[in-house]
């Protein structure tokens, strides 16, 4: 063999050593790396630039047992990883200790990298099983609003994120902007009088005269409502008829004009407040078979924003021997007051 073809040879068997080395050098161990399936992440908070929570959901496929976990995140799914602008994992924590990733507790998080959310055990030797569940606190989203990055996910059987890797996956996340909903309630009070006119009858000394009209009330005020009522007892030119000014039982043969507003048996007439509103009758008018006038007074009231209620309005009256005879009459006048 000649000089010059001795150098030839040489010259090819080194440069085929040389490209063996290069590819052994760059697949340092990831030649038997599995996918990791079943991938998803579940964020808290999707509005950018938020501090939430990242809860990672996978399986991976080796029986390897995992000493590190990275979720690198970057702008592109594969290619040189660019982390988010804004996407920070400085103050991350975990929020649990992992599920099915092999040890039940001894996993830690590493916030020294701000692009990746890292957690490790370096005396893990349980094998992962089952589905995987990784949860981070505290991970502030990217700032650009409608964008889609991507986490990279690498198992290690080593703790420091760099030795021994096992399997990978890709799993997709977006920001997204907010949408402001908006409606106005304004202040409401709802009152319906469900009667114009209470006819009591012919009127004797033997028998009371009774009638009842409705109220129908609800309101959103903070406070409730109060109904009042103003007028003057029954009439007939300059004929009246007695008042009960103070809270009393009808007594036939005797002068008396008074209303409540429950149910009452002496005599048969009314009913209680229904509805579902919290409304009740007020004092001297919640009382069964007793009954009042005194123009100006309270006669129920809400406390607090209340749902519908049915008031029923019973009226009595009353005549002796001497009441002079006429037609008799008076005009009520019912106010609802909401307090707002």
């Amino acid at each position: 063999m000649t000089k010059t073809n001795f150098q030839l040879q040489f010259k090819r068997i080194i440069c085929g050593f040389s490209a063996t080395a290069l590819i052994l050098v760059y697949f340092p161990g990831f030649a038997s790396a599995a996918q990791i399936t079943a991938r998803k992440v579940t964020i808290g908070s999707s509005v950018a630039s938020a501090s939430t929570t990242y809860s990672f959901t996978f399986t991976v496929p080796s029986a390897t047992a995992i000493q590190s976990v990275d979720f690198a995140a970057c702008t592109t799914a594969s290619g040189t990883c660019t982390t988010p602008s804004g996407f920070s994992s400085s103050f991350s924590t975990l929020t649990a200790q992992p599920t099915n990733l092999g040890a039940a507790s001894g996993w830690t998080v590493s916030a020294a990298t701000a692009g990746s959310l890292r957690l490790s055990n370096g005396s893990n030797v349980t094998a992962p099983s089952s589905s995987q569940t990784v949860g981070f606190s505290s991970v502030t989203n990217p700032s650009a609003t409608n964008s889609t990055y991507f986490f990279r996910i690498t198992t290690y059987s080593g703790s420091n994120w760099s030795t021994g890797p096992i399997d990978t996956g890709n799993v997709a996340a977006s920001t997204a902007g907010q949408i402001t909903v908006t409606a106005s309630v304004d202040e409401t009070l709802t009152m319906t009088l469900a009667s114009a006119t209470v006819a009591l009858g012919t009127l004797s000394t033997s028998a009371t005269g009774s009638g009842t009209s409705t109220v129908i009330l609800s309101t959103n005020a903070a406070t409730g409502y109060s109904l009042t009522y103003t007028g003057t007892t029954l009439t007939s030119g300059s004929n009246t008829i007695t008042a009960l000014s103070s809270q009393g039982a009808s007594a036939v043969n005797n002068k008396q004009f008074g209303l409540n507003a429950v149910s009452n048996s002496a005599p048969s007439v009314g009913s209680n407040v229904s509805g579902s509103g919290s409304g009740a009758a007020a004092t001297g008018y919640s009382t069964t078979n007793q009954f009042k006038f005194l123009t100006g007074d309270t006669i129920a009231s809400a406390s607090l924003p209340t749902n519908t209620n049915t008031f029923t309005i019973s009226y009595i009256a009353n005549i002796d021997g001497s009441t002079a005879a006429g037609s008799y009459q008076t005009v009520l006048t019912y106010v609802a007051t909401a307090n707002f």
